[in-house]
């Protein structure tokens, strides 16, 4: 070695690590399921989603979810931004006023992808955001159209 001493790692150091390796990915996890309510936020369902779409020109439908699970279908008329690529920046270039409406949705309440997005949109400044949380599972168990 060049001279440098190895230093023991602290105990808690070693801890906080593992408490880090066991928490869930920001995906879908099995044991996790998303709140039923996310405060500066609406949860609608699909008819009110098709509501807001036919009410607003240009209504905008975020998709939370990575290009993978987007490959598989998606809501028509949605733009895919991952969670893991929003923030205020991304956000308005889609959204340049933070007072127009935007729904946010990923793959249902065992995914936390889109829980991030409203969270970050709200965090954000944005004031009118509304959160699809039953996502494509639940659209697709009412056989609305999805886009491949």
């Amino acid at each position: 070695m060049n001279g440098a001493a190895l230093r023991p790692i602290p105990i808690h150091a070693i801890g906080l690590m593992l408490f880090a390796c066991l928490l869930p990915v920001a995906g879908n996890s099995e044991s996790y399921t998303s709140p039923d309510a996310i405060d500066g936020t609406r949860k609608i369902d699909a008819e009110k989603l098709i509501d807001l779409v036919n009410r607003n020109d240009g209504q905008i439908i975020i998709d939370s979810r990575i290009s993978s699970d987007r490959k598989l279908g998606y809501i028509p008329g949605s733009i895919s931004l991952p969670d893991t690529d929003t923030d205020c920046e991304s956000l308005a270039r889609i959204i340049p006023d933070k007072s127009d409406p935007v729904v946010f949705y990923c793959n249902g309440p065992k995914c936390r992808r889109s829980d991030n997005a409203v969270v970050i949109a709200k965090n954000c400044g944005y004031s009118n955001i509304y959160w699809y949380r039953g996502g494509i599972e639940a659209w697709k168990a009412k056989n609305y159209p999805i886009v491949k």
